[in-house]
């Protein structure tokens, strides 16, 4: 078994991973930044972000405070105000940053940003590149990244878990103290070898959990990796109950990931109808379709429901059609490529999971429970989103979090070393499994009890019933892992079933509904503010 020895290692590719390893090897060029990916380097969710980046940058029209108390109101009582106020005010020298890395958003013929404007932001603040702002970004990072020289990425790596002292023979529990990372063991996917990877540091950037459901706007790498190996590794998670719908992501029947419909058409001036043709978000909310998302999303679910459709209609007829191609070419050629003339039809549209606003829980500084474990981007919670993520504030946390990570190590990484004492992995015992449709039917088992039992409406008995069918689903999966070879479709079943777990235990412990959680038996809001943490 091969070892690799790095002072930073990044788990992750997206705009949190690319930024912290850029930053850091930048910072120190004498030493060595690993990125590990399971996929190709720029497969991420940050690829995947149509709608663009929430910073204030114009002062004259808009304000910290504005921002501030938008992402508050979004989170529904759940913000740490502390985080908010920094993640807004850093905000706009990150993204000062990142142009200066080359990354490219839309101006006028002024010259000046064209800032658009979503659900739940009282101003126009929302920078972006058409509707692939998430595609230019990544491609930015990718290039900056790889004028370091000592920034290192290897692609079809699969993460299996942290090492701790757990690894050393220890017992360890979340009462113990001290608990100390020391890096982690990978499976070569191209060689089907498990590697031993020791770090002084390890940034979890993992991304987010969209693949626990069977309709999300996630791409198929996102299965919640990072979180469920925290978890094993007894880091403490918060907040997993709070899973965003996305409301507007294109209806086709059997299509997953779902075509994601940004919000900013909305923004725009994009109207929500239902099968009869109806305006009805009116009724749900005095904000109409530009309310936020937790409440956006159950009043589509809630329209389908009482109609018995599966999906309403985003009308965008009556809208500047030459504005229209400019700001949204993909999602006008996606549309007609299905038969969809967004000029003359409506767009079929539906909720789909989006964004996981739990996770890894941090500091400040984004440090876990965890020594010398970092978190940064979908797969922490920072307390930025609180109960529900106001839209476009996901890219600027991860850049602020990832400067905030990196400066907070660069204090510190002098002081670590490495652990020698760390086993090879043993996989003695294990043979290649007889049938793969043991973990195919058992994934599509999980995305079905997460889907029907926990999505945008739950109840305790729909609660009760997903937990006992995943504790089910857990055993077998574990048996599976003990005896089988490992391969990347085993371990990401394994991970999601921890994952599904965790956003049932999570919405079993609050007695009440909030933000993006809603629980038929509990309607109100309580007075308690408090996170779930497990």
């Amino acid at each position: 078994m091969s070892m690799i020895r790095t002072d930073f290692l990044v788990i992750g590719s997206g705009i949190a991973g690319l930024t912290f390893a850029v930053k850091t090897a930048r910072k120190f060029p004498d030493k060595t930044v690993t990125i590990l990916t399971k996929a190709n380097t720029d497969e991420t969710n940050t690829k995947y972000a149509q709608g663009g980046i929430a910073v204030v940058n114009d002062l004259e029209n808009d304000s910290y405070n504005k921002h501030i108390d938008d992402t508050l109101v979004a989170g529904d009582g759940l913000c740490n105000r502390t985080i908010v106020d920094l993640v807004v005010k850093e905000g706009p020298d990150r993204v000062n940053e990142i142009i200066e890395w080359g990354a490219r958003f839309d101006k006028d013929v002024a010259g000046d940003f064209m800032r658009g404007k979503e659900g739940g932001h009282s101003e126009n603040r929302i920078l972006h590149h058409k509707d692939i702002t998430g595609f230019e970004i990544e491609r930015a990072l990718v290039e900056e990244a790889k004028q370091c020289g000592n920034i290192h990425i290897h692609n079809h790596w699969f993460v299996l878990d942290l090492i701790t002292q757990h690894h050393l023979g220890y017992l360890v529990t979340k009462g113990t103290p001290d608990i100390t990372c020391y890096g982690v063991y990978a499976l070569n996917t191209l060689t089907k070898s498990v590697e031993k990877i020791l770090a002084k540091c390890t940034l979890l950037a993992s991304g987010g959990v969209g693949q626990v459901y069977r309709t999300t706007t996630n791409p198929r790498i996102a299965t919640g990796d990072g979180i469920a190996m925290a978890y094993r590794a007894k880091a403490r998670i918060e907040s997993m109950e709070f899973i965003q719908f996305h409301p507007t992501a294109l209806y086709e029947a059997g299509v997953s990931p779902s075509f994601l419909v940004t919000e900013a058409v909305r923004g725009d001036g994009g109207i929500l109808r239902n099968k009869d043709g109806e305006a009805f978000m009116l009724t749900y909310d005095a904000r109409a379709d530009l309310a936020p998302r937790d409440v956006v999303a159950r009043a589509i679910d809630s329209e389908m429901k009482r109609t018995g459709t599966e999906h309403v209609y985003l009308d965008c007829r009556h809208m500047d059609m030459e504005r229209f191609h400019e700001h949204f070419p993909n999602i006008q050629a996606h549309c007609l490529s299905i038969g969809i003339d967004v000029a003359r039809q409506m767009i079929p549209v539906a909720p789909a999971a989006h964004y996981c606003c739990g996770g890894v829980k941090t500091n400040e500084y984004g440090r876990s429970s965890i020594r010398n474990l970092y978190a940064c981007g979908e797969c922490a919670s920072t307390g930025l989103h609180g109960a529900n993520r106001l839209a476009s504030n996901s890219l600027l946390e991860a850049l602020v979090f990832a400067h905030r990570c990196a400066e907070d190590v660069a204090s510190a990484i002098d002081k670590l070393d490495y652990c020698d004492a760390v086993p090879d992995w043993n996989a003695s015992g294990t043979t290649e499994p007889k049938e793969m449709i043991l973990i195919t039917q058992s994934l599509k088992e999980v995305q079905l009890i997460m889907s029907d039992y926990v999505g945008i409406v739950r109840n305790d008995v729909r609660l009760e019933r997903a937990m006992s069918r995943i504790d089910l689903l857990h055993n077998e999966a574990e048996e599976l892992y003990k005896a089988a070879t490992l391969s990347p479709q085993l371990c990401e079943l394994r991970n999601l079933i921890t994952i599904g777990y965790l956003i049932v235990k999570s919405a079993q412990f609050r007695k009440e509904s909030r933000g993006l959680h809603y629980n038929t038996d509990y309607p109100q809001k309580s007075e308690l503010l408090q996170q779930i943490v497990l």
